[in-house]
């Protein structure tokens, strides 16, 4: 439902049914299991807060929204509304099951009721986006009952990729909602506005749902589509206002302001009711299993997770599983079946996977067996962390930390939804960060979310955009004047003549025209990988099964690695880089594979350069090369290392943004640092730094590189790179600079926290690591962390 008032008592709590920390107590019952529970943190439950309809809300609406069984908003709710009609921008950011869909559709409403009296029927009209087709068609069936008393006013319709040619018309011509997403806002209407000029005409409100979801490259991108509606709407005379709703995140309508380039309002008190959440921190034990050079191995997240489901189930509690692949949100239900049928077969039935892939009346019917209770674990992917409301729950599994505290409390959160008390159990991967989490609870349950990060100015993401905006309209100098509020980023202009002389873009009088026959809009991907994508195809068959982005694949469909495609494993037997093909073949293999590449980098500029102590920190533009050189083979529930095979392929190059630091010899002395001891020293540093960057910013691990060095040949001392991973930057790297300290304090407590002796997946090792993790020297780390930090 997505006003989400459900009354206390639907759905809540039976006599079977055990407390939250009943169930968390049964679960550590065990004597094996003593020692994994690292931290238990009681959320209390909280009343809610009524406030009264804002003035001006047409009467049909409210008696709508009572129809639905709500009487009065919550007080953040009214406050987003009066917002809204007085035609600010405005940012909801409050807890999951706290109404933010309401807060948008009430104003929505409100103003598509003007077009009955339009002369030509369409009146006010309002676009909403989402992230995923699936949100939008949540939101579709939920407008669609909402808005039922209003008859034929309201005239809903999607627009994406699965919308037939005469729906699309339909949509053109008459709906005054459309629920669509920023890909075919970038491809399809924005290319094509002169045929939706009466829609854009009449443009009142923009919605864009679960916004924290557009960071880094691919929030960078979006940014641009929104710049040039903005831009399109300014064209046909509409000034549309934007109303967004996020998970909690830090400073909202800084994060919206920068996404939408508009000044925004934000609404953070949560006023909603919540029951009570018990939140345990869950550490798998260390195995008898050997990883590179000896660390130990702990056991995986997936199989103690599996292991933690069937025993809620067993006690009849309604939980969801979150799992960060298909292949594991899979394995987890088929090894949960397994144990249950061991003691009652009935009991296997009512666990299930659910994750992309699923057609739409897969997911619906297993959403409604969850909610009715005839499902009592599922194991998912974070197809359902966004959108889809599952009540009913009482328990929460998270294999592994999602990447951002945003994440881990939206995954929260999807119990308890109907005020009865849930538990949420956050179960460690091998892995620095989730190592650090939970014996450092302070830096879950005491910090802020994190600030979404993205950068409008990036020449890579803001040239294509600018090739867009001139074949939509001609480009002129208004388009690149001062804020706020502001289009185009102040460097954009600068970009011009360089397109210009690549032929892209033409100068006549004070306009600057697309040049080509192909559409702009269809060269670029506005995920940001860039590049044409390689396309996946089964090799008996010939059957494409899908595309990956070009700048992934060297690490991810590599001769030999094992690719998921809908549920199935597939082996690659053959990377043809020329034609961007990777030829695979069906196989269930009992291991995952992972990519070690080798990295060189040279510094191009340094934009800022700030002292600590004698030590420097700096931040600018750097060329990164990377070579893939082979890939691990590692066996799927215990993550021990099969073998390594070697990898020939071709080097790429990246230039991108960078944070570094040096350390002098005097510090290398402070720090009792032989010669031999400092490149692993270093070296576990970067590894480390690079597993807890998303502690502070809204990135994974992937998303970012590093290089150490004893001696760098741009900097002449001992040095420490850490990266982004996309053409011209993300933002990541930016973060990582101004918080800095904080960001390798942790590194360091991270590091010093793990309790192996001389390093291990947990604190040193990486997944990634093109020199086989080698050379490493934890204590090293440690000492020259702490001689950086003393300054």
């Amino acid at each position: 439902m997505s006003h989400e008032h459900a009354p206390p008592g639907m759905g809540g709590t039976d006599a079977r049914r055990p407390s939250p920390r009943a169930a968390l107590e049964r679960l550590r019952g065990r004597s094996e299991r003593a020692t994994r529970l690292t931290h238990t943190e009681q959320l209390p439950a909280r009343p809610g807060r009524h406030a009264s309809w804002p003035d001006g809300i047409r009467a049909e609406v409210t008696e709508a929204v009572r129809a639905a069984g709500i009487e009065r908003p919550w007080a953040h709710q009214a406050r987003v509304i009066e917002h809204a009609l007085r035609g600010d921008s405005v940012v909801i950011s409050t807890g999951t099951a706290s109404g933010k869909s309401l807060a948008y559709q009430v104003p929505v409403l409100h103003a598509l009721l003007d077009g009955g009296a339009a002369p030509n029927g369409r009146g006010a009209t309002a676009v909403y986006l989402a992230p995923t087709k699936a949100l939008a068609a949540d939101q579709l069936r939920a407008i669609r009952r909402l808005a039922a008393p209003l008859g034929t006013a309201v005239r809903p319709a999607a627009y994406d990729g699965d919308t037939l040619p005469e729906e699309r018309s339909w949509a053109r011509e008459h709906a005054n909602l459309l629920l669509t997403n920023p890909d075919m806002l970038h491809r399809g209407l924005l290319p094509a506005h002169r045929r939706w000029s009466s829609f854009l005409r009449a443009l009142r409100y923009v919605v864009i749902d679960e916004c924290h979801v557009y960071r880094g490259v691919f929030g960078s991108h979006v940014a641009q589509v929104l710049r040039r509606l903005r831009r399109v709407c300014a064209h046909y005379g509409a000034d549309p206002v934007f109303l967004l709703a996020s998970a909690t995140t830090a400073e909202p309508g800084t994060a919206a302001g920068r996404l939408t380039g508009l000044p925004v309002a934000e609404v953070t008190e949560d006023a909603s009711p919540r029951g009570e959440l018990v939140f345990a921190l869950w550490e798998p034990p260390l195995t008898e299993a050997r990883g590179e050079r000896g660390a130990p191995v702990r056991r995986t997240a997936t199989a103690e997770t599996a292991e933690l489901l069937t025993d809620l189930a067993a006690q009849d509690v309604r939980t969801l599983a979150f799992v960060r692949s298909r292949r594991g949100a899979e394995l987890i239900a088929l090894i949960a079946q397994e144990r249950l049928a061991e003691t009652d077969r009935a009991l296997a039935g009512r666990v299930a996977a659910y994750r992309g892939g699923y057609l739409p009346e897969e997911r619906r019917a297993l959403e409604r067996a969850l909610h009715r209770g005839e499902l009592l674990g599922l194991a998912a992917t974070t197809a359902l962390e966004l959108g889809v409301d599952v009540a009913g729950l009482d328990a929460v599994l998270l294999a592994g930390y999602p990447g951002t505290r945003a994440s881990l409390w939206q995954q929260a959160g999807r119990a308890g939804r109907q005020r009865q008390g849930a538990l949420a159990v956050l179960v460690a991967r091998d892995d620095p960060l989730d190592t650090y989490l939970v014996h450092h609870p302070e830096a879950l349950f005491q910090r802020p979310v994190e600030t979404t990060v993205l950068d409008p100015g990036n020449p890579y993401v803001l040239a294509p955009h600018l090739c867009a905006a001139a074949a939509e309209l001609p480009l002129t100098d208004a388009d690149f004047a001062p804020g706020p509020p502001a289009l185009f980023d102040p460097g954009a202009a600068a970009l011009l003549p360089k397109l210009a002389a690549r032929a892209l873009l033409r100068r006549r009088g004070d306009s600057w025209y697309w040049t080509k026959r192909e559409r702009p809009a269809d060269m670029v991907d506005i995920r940001g990988q860039g590049g044409d994508p390689v396309r996946v195809v089964e090799a008996d068959t010939g059957r494409l099964l899908g595309t990956v982005d070009a700048g992934a694949a060297h690490s991810t469909v590599h001769e030999g690695a094992v690719h998921l495609h809908q549920g199935r494993s597939y082996v690659v037997r053959e990377l043809d880089l020329g034609d961007a093909v990777a030829l695979v073949e069906e196989s269930n293999p009992p291991w995952s594979t992972s990519a070690r590449e080798v990295t060189e980098l040279s510094v191009l500029e340094t934009d800022i350069e700030v002292p600590w102590g004698p030590a420097r920190l700096c931040f600018g533009s750097v060329e990164v090369t990377h070579q893939v050189v082979s890939y691990l083979r590692r066996r799927l529930l215990t993550g021990e290392i099969l073998g390594e095979t070697r990898l020939d392929l071709p080097p790429r190059t990246l230039r991108t943004r960078a944070v570094w630091w040096t350390v002098t010899e005097d510090q290398v002395d402070a720090a009792r640092m032989d010669p031999e001891i400092l490149p692993g020293a270093l070296h576990a540093a970067e590894h480390a730094s690079i597993g807890m960057l998303p502690l502070f910013a809204t990135c994974d691990r992937w998303d970012i590189g590093g290089v150490s060095t004893a001696l760098h040949p741009d900097t002449l001392l001992p040095t420490v790179f850490v990266h982004d991973g996309h053409p011209g930057g993300a933002g990541f790297a930016e973060r990582a600079f101004h918080t800095a300290r904080g960001w390798l304090t942790a590194t360091r407590d991270a590091i010093a926290a793990c309790e192996c002796l001389s390093g291990c997946p947990s604190c040193v090792q990486s997944p990634k690591c093109g020199n086989g993790n080698d050379p490493l020297h934890k204590a090293g780390a440690i000492r020259l962390l702490t001689e950086l930090l003393r300054h």
